[in-house]
């Protein structure tokens, strides 16, 4: 016996007349207002939260900062003795560990313009890099000449949107995927 799919369409309400639309328009704009208090009352209590944290957890960094700075106090003062002499970068202690590392080196640049300025004048163009990159505004002043080339598209699509009056948000989707739930 063979399968049949089983072909549920979705049912969509199609508006009658423009009065009909307006009142779809009304009412995408009054859920979308709900979303919006929804989404302005979660922010809210995630803002709550966070501050409330942040003021539980001041007592207890600042404990930290003196019980860094005592440790350091004392590992420092002491460090010959507990590096064996610099031989070793980390004290093992049943409690964790203590350690001393140097971060890679980084270059810090100030005035970018003047460094390379400088560089330049004392021919350090090894320490200059120049940066290729497609320019795509010029070939969306050329389309047809920019798709002549692999790898090249040039995209655009229709889309339809409704913007509800005072709801402040635009609700867009793209016209392909809503012709395609219509089929």
């Amino acid at each position: 016996m063979a399968k049949t799919k089983n072909l549920k369409k979705k049912v969509i309400e199609v508006p009658k007349d423009l009065v009909e639309a307006a009142s779809f328009i009304k009412e995408i704009g009054d859920k979308q207002r709900e979303i919006n208090k929804i989404q302005d009352d979660l922010n809210a209590k995630i803002e709550e939260l966070k501050e409330q944290a942040v003021n539980n957890s001041i007592g207890y960094q600042k404990i930290i900062e003196t019980l860094m700075e005592g440790l350091f106090a004392y590992a420092n003062a002491n460090r010959e003795e507990l590096t064996d002499n610099g031989k070793k970068k980390t004290v093992n202690l049943p409690t964790g560990t203590l350690a001393w590392r140097m971060t890679p080196p980084s270059v810090i640049l100030r005035k970018v313009d003047e460094v390379i300025k400088a560089l330049k004048q004392l021919k350090l163009d090894r320490f200059i890099r120049t940066k290729e990159e497609v320019d795509k505004e010029a070939m969306l002043k050329e389309p047809e000449v920019a798709k002549t080339v692999s790898g090249v598209t040039i995209s655009q699509h229709e889309e339809f949107s409704v913007k509800p009056a005072e709801a402040g948000v635009e609700i867009t989707e793209k016209v392909d995927k809503l012709k395609k739930v219509l089929a």
